[in-house]
């Protein structure tokens, strides 16, 4: 009975000892920076009344991004989108004029997987064009993301001064820590 005891008190001991030493491994270690910085290359269908006058958008973000824990992040997104202009179906050989937009959108990702997270955003779009106008940006994401990838696919939302649009996109961006 007393050799059995020793061989569990001991099995005991040496068990504390292991995770006691890996606590105090992970305490000590760097923290990881939470900052993170990408660039993406953005492609879409434009929706609504920009589906008129457009088939494709493309364009370019950089989003700059904080971790505020390993599943949630503050991110901060501009950049340039183009709705290429389609062919006027009326006049031959005429398109419809691009249309330009500079987004500036605040948001939220939430990891509710392992490399999945849920995204929100909002700000403004600043058409650039003639008789330009700014529009409330309200934007869904659903991703991936690892250290130097992230994908998503969402739907965004232009509002504002009886002209309403949106457009479903596809982002594809390299992301590194700073």
């Amino acid at each position: 009975m007393k050799k059995s005891a020793k061989l569990v008190a001991t099995a005991l001991v040496a068990g504390a000892l292991f995770i006691g030493s890996n606590v105090m491994a992970q305490t000590t270690a760097t923290p990881v920076n939470p900052w993170r910085f990408g660039i993406g290359l953005e492609a879409g269908a434009p929706t609504g009344n920009a589906h008129d006058i457009s088939n494709f958008e493309l364009g370019g973000t950089a989003r700059l991004q904080y971790d505020v824990t390993s599943s949630f992040a503050w991110t901060l997104t501009s950049g340039y989108y183009n709705m290429f202009g389609k062919a006027v179906p009326t006049i031959p050989n005429t398109n419809y004029e691009s249309l330009g937009i500079i987004p500036v959108k605040v948001g939220i990702k939430a990891f509710f997987a392992s490399n999945l997270y849920f995204g929100a955003e909002a700000g403004a779009g600043f058409e650039v064009h003639d008789g330009s106008n700014t529009k409330l940006i309200l934007s869904p994401t659903l991703g991936f993301a690892n250290r130097k990838w992230d994908v998503g696919v969402r739907y965004e939302n232009f509002s504002g001064q009886s002209d309403n649009y949106g457009l479903v996109g596809l982002r594809v961006a390299y992301g590194f820590g700073l």
